[in-house]
């Protein structure tokens, strides 16, 4: 079963970054899951097949700061 990933959620990886960080947010969705480095800001795309492979635990949803959903007019 896939894994609902949304846009800002925190995940955290096996293998910690160059940088020292495991904590990455979500800022691409689509065939491949982009993620920001939360301690350098770095980005890198994974696929959901590598992601599932790599994440531990499950990925903690954060509630949008505006409240507004972007597609209502």
């Amino acid at each position: 079963m896939d894994k609902q990933y949304q846009l800002d959620d925190l995940i955290t990886l096996k293998k910690p970054h160059p940088c020292g960080s495991v904590q990455w947010k979500v800022v691409r969705l689509g065939a491949e899951i982009g993620l920001e480095c939360l301690k350098c800001k770095h980005r890198v795309l994974l696929s959901r097949r590598e992601l599932a492979r790599k994440m531990k635990g499950q990925p903690i949803h954060t509630e949008s700061t505006t409240g507004e959903n972007p597609c209502q007019s």
